[in-house]
């Protein structure tokens, strides 16, 4: 729902990374048309410098649904 600042294994802040990673993902949806597969999402976050699978798993697995709830 809301992004994680810290990555809950070991600590670092990933929130930036999240918002440049989410933009990262709209331009391929515009650009290309369809969802970043797996290896587009993967060459993203090596380009953005995250590499340990903890700090991944917490970007890759955020459900970004802030729009859905802010109306209750």
């Amino acid at each position: 729902m809301i992004i994680p600042i810290r990555c809950f294994s070991c600590g670092r802040v990933i929130a930036s990374d999240y918002v440049r990673f989410a933009e990262e993902s709209r331009k391929i949806i515009n650009e290309i048309g369809h969802e970043p597969n797996g290896k587009e999402k993967s060459k993203i976050l090596d380009d953005l410098g995250v590499e340990r699978y903890c700090c991944r798993r917490m970007i890759l697995s955020n459900a970004d649904l802030i729009d859905e709830v802010i109306s209750y």
